[in-house]
């Protein structure tokens, strides 16, 4: 019986104190209510000081949750590179016309030496251009409405073949291939530069 009575006394006092104090921070301000003391004599009231405290392991447990989360969601950084065909070992040597080729040799000093057909017999004599101007896309566009006006056939367009030197830079045969982007001309080739063109060159002191 006694022991009942203690338990029916116990609840009666949780539920009155979850009446009275529904939320943790309203009972710490009773009770620091409740702990004022006045001091004897002056009429005063003391009131207890409580220092402020926040845990910030809950915090910590967020900032790696939201590492983990961006490291797993983030896409990493592509090397981005340009995609060169290449010809298949050992095959057949195409046939083409020398009125839909032209030949770009790259040089030293940002200069290049270019011409329609062969170093032989040209169709167009050999000259020689800047890189850094934006002549050589003059040259491709007007090749192009050449050769398509000759061939009367947009499948035969105009060829380009790139030489680069030793003395060129790799930036160089870049910029070429982008300015072949820029003008639509979808067939070119990267091949060895030829003695004589290489003669052709230290003449006109490009190498």
């Amino acid at each position: 019986m006694v022991k009942a009575r203690n338990r029916a006394k116990k609840v009666l006092n949780l539920y009155v104190e979850r009446l009275l104090y529904p939320h943790p921070l309203r009972k710490l301000k009773a009770m620091a209510d409740l702990n004022n003391k006045v001091e004897p004599g002056s009429g005063r009231v003391k009131r207890s000081r409580y220092s402020a405290r926040v845990d910030m392991t809950p915090m910590v447990d967020l900032m790696f949750l939201l590492i983990t989360f961006f490291m797993l969601t983030t896409t990493l950084a592509k090397p981005v590179a340009m995609d060169v065909a290449m010809p298949d070992q050992g095959g057949g040597v195409l046939e083409i016309s020398d009125e839909r080729t032209v030949t770009i040799c790259l040089g030293k000093d940002d200069k290049l030496e270019w011409h329609r057909g062969t170093i032989e017999n040209p169709i167009i004599s050999p000259s020689v251009i800047s890189t850094k101007s934006k002549e050589i896309r003059e040259v491709l566009l007007q090749q192009s409405q050449e050769v398509l006006r000759a061939t009367g056939d947009i499948k035969k367009g105009l060829i380009v073949l790139i030489k680069p030197s030793d003395k060129s830079s790799y930036k160089k045969l870049v910029d070429i291939i982008d300015e072949l982007t820029i003008t639509n001309v979808n067939t070119y080739s990267i091949v060895d530069i030829s003695s004589d063109e290489l003669a052709l060159m230290k003449e006109i002191k490009i190498y």
